[in-house]
């Protein structure tokens, strides 16, 4: 129930969100609004929009969504009622300010939702939660048609309806026993804001769910003013770049549970840049529409995409970081019809700012894949120091650069200790110098070893080992390091072995090619 109950939540929460710049045509009829203030009153709404969604998502975890979305659709009354009645330019931007709530809302399910889901469907659930999205594309088109009929003023009116409806949905069928996590706010943002990931998260979200909530607000007005559409027409076409970006985003959650995000989000990024160039050349009516179902398609995908990897990274603190990100993804709704604006009335044409888009989505490019190599090399750093063997990695001259905890554990010396050092720091004395040479004709000829070798630890003890030797080699066939990886086996020698203290053990040596 909660799935569907939270997404039909987010529908009315965004449909709220953008009643300005939907009616905004009819608006102007009835109130004067000068020319350059209508990026100011379009991008508004927004930005309450993104700030509240940081305490709104913390708040989802403490005290559950549905009182989150009851108090919020009932705060919503006031701004809407507000507009309505509205007057002049300050009456609107002060109830668009707080019709922010209604776009804040999105934090609340990705923070509740994937309580309810196993980690490998998150990506599908965001997506399909994410898929609220279209309350945008519903107001867009359906506002116009029906303010029409009966005006502006009233059609606002019909959305008192929706949320004291909503209201009562959600008293009845929200989850009165949802999970509840206490974690301070202060706590929460503590742990997270140094870790760097969430500030890529941020920035990409940025881009993609900014593009979209841009290009919502922008092409209504623009598509009239610049293309000279009618009103309804150019309703539509927005409507329908909505439409396209909504329904991708659970496409990119599911791709995203299939296949790895950071290289799906390669593919976004390269999209948003190549339609952004050629956004920028301020191409005819048919290539400006190619440009933005590009943008839709690109920014659905990736919205699904990045709302799959935060609770990858960050499980325990999924409410902060939902809402830091979420956040984030608001403000970059907000900037650009600004910039967009200043660079028009500046230059006559808005080709600046979409080459700044498209240098800006290359430098996300440039990110995803620095962090693509840098998981890689994590998760070889995670294997390195998690496993139960001893390990230990020599230069070409013998000297030891690199050993893992189990090292330490096994031999009792740490790392400090034995970096810069020669691996003969562990030398038993047991073993012959004829034993030493056989072991390194078979490395240099073969590129390995095994073979059981006493050493003798910190302490003094001595213990046998079964050791193998690797040669790490280059792309281009050179030796570079040399790995040993060494485990104790002395509990598994007869007792007599261990105690003679002879040199016969040296004949049980392996040599392996």
């Amino acid at each position: 129930m909660q799935l569907p109950l939270q997404t039909m939540n987010l529908v009315l929460g965004f449909m709220v969100w953008v009643i300005i710049s939907a009616l905004l045509p009819f608006i102007k009829e009835d109130i004067s609004i000068p020319a350059d203030r209508l990026a100011i009153l379009t991008a508004i709404p927004v930005v309450l929009g993104s700030i509240l969604r940081i305490p709104l998502g913390y708040y989802a975890n403490v005290i559950g969504a549905r009182i989150v979305f009851i108090a919020s659709f009932i705060l919503l009354l006031f701004p809407v009622y507000f507009i309505s009645t509205a007057s002049s330019f300050t009456h609107l931007v002060i109830g668009g300010l707080f019709l922010g709530i209604g776009g804040a809302v999105f934090s609340v399910g990705v923070t509740s939702l994937p309580k309810y889901y196993a980690k490998e469907k998150l990506g599908l659930v965001n997506g399909i939660y994410g898929m609220g999205n279209v309350g945008t594309a519903i107001t867009t088109f359906a506002a116009p048609v029906i303010a029409n009929q009966i005006g502006w003023s009233r059609t606002v009116q019909l959305y008192l309806i929706l949320l004291l409806f909503f209201v009562l949905l959600n008293v009845f069928l929200g989850d009165r026993k949802e999970a509840k996590v206490k974690t301070p706010i202060m706590e929460q943002i503590k742990g997270v804001y140094k870790n760097e990931k969430l500030w890529f998260f941020s920035l990409f979200y940025f881009i993609t769910f900014g593009s979209f909530v841009a290009f919502t607000v922008y092409l209504p007005n623009f598509l009239v003013s610049h293309f000279e559409l009618a009103k309804v027409d150019a309703g539509i076409r927005t409507a329908g770049f909505i439409v396209v970006a909504t329904c991708l985003r659970p496409v990119g959650g599911w791709l995203a549970d299939k296949f790895k995000p950071l290289f799906l989000l390669m593919g976004v990024f390269i999209g948003l840049t190549i339609a952004a160039i050629l956004l920028a050349f301020s191409p005819s009516i048919g290539l400006y529409t190619a440009g933005c179902l590009t943008i839709a398609v690109c920014a659905g995908l990736g919205n699904g995409i990045i709302f799959k990897l935060v609770p990858l990274y960050f499980n325990k603190q999924a409410g902060i970081v939902n809402g830091v990100v979420s956040m984030m993804g608001g403000l970059g709704g907000f900037f650009p019809p600004l910039m967009l604006s200043v660079i028009h009335s500046i230059t006559g044409q808005y080709s600046i700012g979409f080459m700044a888009l498209s240098q800006i989505a290359l430098a996300s490019l440039v990110i995803v894949v620095w962090m693509y190599y840098q998981d890689k090399l994590s998760v070889s750093s995670e294997v390195f120091n998690s496993t139960g063997q001893g390990i230990l990695v020599t230069d070409l001259a013998g000297k030891i650069t690199a050993v893992n905890p189990a090292f330490t554990k096994l031999t009792g010396y740490s790392k400090e200790e034995v970096i810069g050092k020669n691996p003969s720091v562990l030398k038993s004395g047991r073993q012959s110098p004829e034993f030493y040479n056989h072991m390194w004709t078979a490395i240099q000829e073969h590129g390995s070893w095994q073979g059981e070798i006493w050493n003798r630890r910190k302490s003094g003890e001595e213990y046998l080992e079964l050791l193998t030797i690797n040669a790490a080699k280059d792309d281009s066939g050179d030796i570079i390091n040399y790995v040993g990886t060494f485990s104790d086996i002395t509990s598994h020698t007869p007792y007599s072995r261990v105690g003679r203290g002879d040199n016969k053990i040296n004949s049980a040596a392996k040599l392996q090619g």
